[in-house]
């Protein structure tokens, strides 16, 4: 059973071959030294892929349509509605079920304020959450002897649990009001597991009840993108409802879904503060000292690998131990040693803190991999994450099921604020999962070949090593690849990849590969895995495998006018612009500060300790 939604057939030539390892890397630019300091700090209080050859056709939320809307609403001519929810409904992608949808709520004063509206449509989306999840536990209850079945309900029914806890977390007038991109992130993870689930169970689409259960989410993602759409107009736009519109991306040259807009919910317009004018964050406050350093440091549990002086022997075991839902820092040192071992951090296990003795030396690995009866691509990750707050230093994660196995992940991240410095991440296709939320790497290495960096999330990589790797068992006949494949499915998601002064080459192996036979190992940036794929590069050095064209087409011209591929002084041999496919995209100078890592992210609040 697969997880994504994809169309294109998997790329047919192995991927992207490595230099030789000695190379010069423009001088990084670093955090602030009081990103030491977040290992003993508490969160702010307020806050699949592509099947190897053949993909189902990419979704159109929304179509098909279910037998009947979620909410139970019925036919009425929107001239009957009031103006308020017509303005309000302005602003989205799916106004026809926006109207047919709010036209039916108490509100609790006659001309309700854009809040108002903006609360009620999330409650929409809550109450029409529970029926989808009763439709999963049906097909669940239905799946026996069933293994691809049973595994995509019980997919279904956890992504939407998570889209419930993100879309609860985002309806609060206050949260709304104080910290509206937090709301925008909790609504775009929500939307993000909504399709997930469809995702599932479109593999295994053999039944009516299926079918039905699938029309249903398709509502249900219209009245989740609505409410997300009119969060980000009053984000930009401000509180007067009649100056609405639907959201615009970066290509309709719009330039305020994760930056700043005009009203009185958030700051300037156009962006986040900090950082320099038009630059991202250059470390001016200090250097991080990338060292493993655990004085200062209270370790709540050990893991060895000889279970010596009350060690624990398994990594699971120590993060079962963590409490629930802790507000503190909670350090599990891990020594050296292989860890053989599928590790999962449930969402109630927040803060945990994963601390190695250093790449190389401190592994945990796995196998899983696509090809397993019932495993999907979320299923097949070495190490998956799912408590907000998840830092993790001087640590490989690897998943070693080989180039032939399709997906096969080594981390996956689902965790709102998490960090990753100076680890590694070792695989082959789909190495690097960023499902969802915010996430920031740093100084971290990852190696993979298709599709290695992936998900859905808003993820800044800064100052990693990005190595491809070869991707066939004959890897001398050629290959193509691409480096990334960003899954963003709605414009008003504030998601997207940023690479700043990262290194983009070949492992050496591959590179001996690659000057051998140049033509015939082709990489690439990136390529559409959805409708509104969104990544950056800034300041990378990209080596010479990576070809002129820079970015690769998923299928067709599938997502070419909705996507936005953005670079911005970049260096090496890979960087040269003038070959690049016309519909990627120079980021305008004044423009670059909004994929710093305070806009982009709100890195300022959870990184730096600012």
């Amino acid at each position: 059973m697969r997880d994504d939604t994809s169309s294109k057939a998997r790329l047919q030539k192995p991927l992207i071959s490595l230099k030789t390892l000695v190379i010069c890397i423009p001088m990084a630019s670093v955090i602030t030294l009081s990103l030491l300091l977040l290992f003993l700090s508490p969160l702010p209080a307020t806050l699949s892929k592509p099947p190897p050859i053949n993909h189902l056709p990419h979704p159109k939320i929304g179509v098909p349509k279910p037998p009947k809307p979620p909410n139970g609403s019925t036919q009425q001519n929107p001239n009957d509605v009031s103006p308020l929810i017509q303005s309000a409904c302005n602003s989205t992608q799916y106004r026809t079920t926006c109207v047919t949808s709010l036209m039916k709520t108490t509100f609790p004063t006659p001309n309700p304020l854009a809040i108002d509206i903006v609360l009620a449509s999330m409650d929409l989306s809550l109450e029409s959450l529970k029926t989808a999840q009763s439709m999963s536990k049906t097909i669940l209850d239905s799946s026996s002897g069933n293994i691809n079945q049973s595994s995509a309900a019980k997919n279904c029914l956890e992504f939407l649990n998570y889209s419930s806890m993100r879309l609860s977390s985002s309806r609060n007038q206050e949260t709304v009001k104080t910290h509206i991109k937090d709301v925008k992130a909790y609504l775009s993870g929500s939307l993000l597991y909504q399709y997930d689930c469809w995702s599932a169970l479109k593999y295994v689409n053999t039944t009516s009840l299926v079918n039905s259960t699938m029309a249903y989410l398709n509502s249900l993602m219209e009245l989740t993108s609505n409410s997300l759409s009119m969060v980000y107009a009053l984000d930009f736009y401000g509180a007067d409802t009649t100056t609405w519109k639907p959201p615009k991306t970066e290509r309709d040259g719009s330039w305020g879904s994760f930056g700043g807009g005009n009203s009185a919910f958030h700051g300037k317009k156009g962006g986040f503060g900090g950082g320099k004018k038009g630059g991202l964050r250059d470390g001016d406050g200090g250097f991080w000292d990338e060292k493993v350093v655990l004085e200062g440091m209270k370790v709540d549990a050990t893991v060895c690998k000889d279970g010596a002086s009350g060690c624990l022997t398994r990594v699971q075991d120590a993060v079962d131990g963590a409490p629930d839902y802790g507000k503190g820092k909670y350090v599990i040192y891990i020594k050296e040693g292989v860890y053989g071992e599928v590790v999962r951090v449930g969402v109630s296990k927040r803060n945990l803190v994963f601390v190695g003795d250093g790449i190389g030396k401190t592994v945990i690995t796995g196998s899983m991999n696509a090809q397993q009866p019932g495993v999907s691509t979320y299923n097949t990750a070495t190490v998956g994450i799912n408590g907000d707050g998840f830092m993790a230093r001087d640590i490989t994660f690897e998943n070693t099921a080989g180039p032939n196995s399709h997906q096969a992940v080594a981390l996956r991240s689902d965790s709102d604020l998490s960090i990753f410095l100076n680890c590694e991440f070792l695989g082959n296709q789909d190495t690097l999962y960023a499902h969802s939320m915010r996430q920031f790497y740093k100084s971290c290495r990852i190696e993979g070949n298709v599709d290695f960096i992936f998900g859905n999330s808003a993820t800044f990589f800064q100052d990693c090593i990005i190595l491809v790797r070869p991707r066939q068992l004959k890897p001398e006949s050629g290959e193509t690849n691409a480096v990334t494949a960003q899954g963003r499915t709605d414009p008003a998601q504030i998601t997207g990849f940023v690479f700043e002064n990262c290194l983009v080459n070949g492992t050496q192996e591959y590179m001996g590969y690659y000057y051998k036979k140049p033509k015939a190992h082709k990489t690439y940036l990136g390529r559409p895995w959805k409708q509104y794929s969104r990544t950056i590069f800034v300041r990378c050095y990209m080596d010479v495998l990576i070809t002129p064209e820079g970015w690769l087409p998923w299928s067709g011209d599938f997502a070419l006018s909705t996507l936005y591929y953005g670079e911005y002084g970049n260096s090496g041999p890979g960087a040269n612009l003038s070959g690049r496919v016309p519909w990627s995209s120079q980021i305008p100078l004044e423009r670059l500060s909004l994929y710093s890592i305070e806009s982009f992210i709100q890195g300022d609040r959870w990184i730096t300790g600012g």
